[in-house]
């Protein structure tokens, strides 16, 4: 998770169980879910989440003009070039 740099690009999408985190330059989306089980793997799976939730947090501390909200726009259908 180490390259996964909030609101860098629109690109980047990991995953922390069957959570999906899409990267975009206005917003992070998470969709899906993850079981945080009480044992080893959902303590992993928990500091993922952890990790990640500080990033945005932090991406977001930084921004001089954070505004109040934004509007998201949906996304565009495009032609495939293939």
């Amino acid at each position: 998770m180490n390259h996964f740099k909030p609101y860098a690009n629109e690109s980047d999408v990991i995953r922390i169980g069957a959570l999906e985190i899409e990267n975009r330059t206005d917003r992070v989306s998470l969709t899906g879910d993850v079981v945080l089980s009480r044992d080893q793997a959902g303590l992993a799976l928990a500091k993922e989440l952890h990790t990640l939730l500080g990033q945005v947090v932090k991406a977001l501390q930084a921004e001089e003009k954070l505004p109040q909200t934004i509007e998201v726009m949906p996304a565009q259908v495009v032609k495939n070039p293939f």
